[in-house]
């Protein structure tokens, strides 16, 4: 696709557990096999960015490095250690919901001809935000339906400082529990938390005994009122806000809930959460059983289905 315009979506599986090393990248990090699957990712990425440079395509080019979650904490074991990798200062990490652990993941952009190497972006934005700025990049022009993101390309290039992202709201599945307020009249970054994951055993930065965090019943807690911290000068989640240590704190939790009433006025209702033919700017739930149900029928299959296996016949050369 050299000489048209293309789109290449490329999942790693590398990181992700189980760990699984190729022979040309065993022990050669000082981190276990972890860091052996990091090395691997950085020479992949390599060869990817040196095929677009050979090309030609660079400055025709957009890349985006990202991941989908912050480490998996509780996968480890005594002979390996921490297979699921490391949040550095941050708070909690995989299926944790709200905790920053689990939401900052890398965000790095490439594109040699637009964008100026070596500029660091430190505002909230969202990986709901690739997808309008691809439609922008296409010059897509119709009308879609509500959006959470927004173009980047404004942010990015520096024609703008902040962010267009003033609310954002963390799910933990199908459960909004918390809510990131950056107003515009302040550098602050405020969070509140509705409810946070029972870590265990007492202490712990983890669920180590479901070795993933849950969302609901006797594994969450409640808070009212919200758990608040001010992620600029906070950025670890350790100093929980009152209303003898922040000034605003009343407005804070008064604000946030009048966007959270103003993001649940965006859903679909309940006449038509199960309409294929809903109103444009409303989508089925992604949550329900119908969407998550695993379809063995779909996964890829070599051999006649149910009995599958993907090992090449070794021929002669």
């Amino acid at each position: 696709n050299a000489d048209r315009p293309f789109l290449l979506f490329f999942s790693l599986a590398h990181i992700h557990t189980p760990l699984f090393t190729t022979p040309a990248f065993a022990g050669k990090s000082r981190h276990g096999r972890y860091g052996d699957n990091l090395e691997e990712v950085d020479w992949i990425i390599g060869k990817i960015t040196e095929t677009v440079d050979l090309l030609g395509l660079a400055n025709n080019t957009l890349m985006h490095f990202t991941s989908d979650h912050g480490g998996h904490l509780e996968d480890a074991d005594s002979l390996i250690g921490q297979k699921g990798g490391w949040n550095s200062i941050y708070k909690g990490g995989k299926a944790m919901g709200g905790w920053e652990g689990g939401i900052r993941v890398p965000g790095i952009f490439r594109w040699p001809g637009r964008l100026a190497a070596g500029r660091v972006v430190d505002e909230p934005t969202s990986l709901m935000d690739i997808y309008p700025t691809l439609k922008y990049l296409a010059k897509d022009t119709q009308p879609d339906r509500h959006l959470d993101g927004y173009n980047l390309m404004p942010l990015l290039e520096g024609k703008t400082a902040r962010s267009e992202h003033e609310f954002m709201f963390h799910y933990c599945g199908a459960y909004l529990n918390a809510v990131r307020w950056h107003p515009s009249d302040s550098d602050s970054i405020f969070k509140v938390h509705f409810f946070t994951p029972n870590f265990f055993p007492p202490g712990a930065g983890g669920c180590y005994d479901t070795k993933v965090c849950l969302c609901h019943g006797q594994h969450v807690t409640h808070h009212n009122p919200p758990l608040l911290y001010d992620l600029f000068h906070d950025p670890s989640e350790s100093r929980q806000l009152t209303p003898e240590t922040e000034s605003r704190y009343a407005e804070i939790l008064e604000q946030t809930a009048r966007a959270v009433e103003r993001h649940k006025s965006t859903f679909p209702g309940k006449e038509d959460s199960d309409d294929i033919c809903a109103q444009s700017n409303s989508v089925q739930n992604q949550m329900s059983w119908e969407k998550i149900l695993w379809r063995p029928w779909l996964q890829p299959c070599c051999g006649t289905f149910p009995f599958c296996g993907c090992k090449e016949d070794k021929k002669p050369s």
